[in-house]
């Protein structure tokens, strides 16, 4: 019988909680969590994102998403505005204080890759990457 770390999808599981963990302590102090870190990151690449969008682009519920914005609403990080090509429509943008805050956290979340990919050298983080984008990225599975 096969031990669990000959099982690639239970190292990418077991990966995955402990970024997530490494990147919640790191985000503790500001009020975010990781799922928060990942709707303002996504809305830095764009102009503003409908919530559906967030929703299938990120991968995570609709009702979740509500709650997310709400709470970056609160934090002054993101804000709700009229759509510019449908009006009963609202786009979710990022405001000067959400990019001001990914400034501010870039170095300390850079820090805590490293951390999480210190056995790794370049070169192996660079085909880690590139092989974690090409999978993320085929949505047929």
């Amino acid at each position: 019988m096969r031990g669990l770390h000959a099982d690639t999808g239970y190292l990418l599981y077991r990966l995955g909680l402990r970024s997530g963990q490494l990147f919640n302590t790191f985000l503790q102090e500001s009020g975010v969590r990781l799922r928060h870190y990942a709707v303002l990151r996504f809305l830095a690449t764009c102009e503003g994102a409908l919530q559906r969008e967030l929703s299938a682009r990120l991968g995570y519920d609709p009702s979740a998403i509500v709650g997310l914005v709400d709470d970056l609403e609160k934090l002054g990080f993101a804000e709700r505005r009229p759509s510019p090509d449908d009006r009963r429509s609202r786009i979710v943008v990022l405001t000067a204080g959400g990019r001001a805050f990914l400034r501010d956290t870039d170095e300390a979340g850079q820090r805590v890759t490293n951390d999480l990919l210190g056995p790794l050298d370049a070169a192996e983080r660079e085909t880690l990457h590139g092989l974690l984008r090409r999978i993320a990225e085929d949505g047929t599975h």
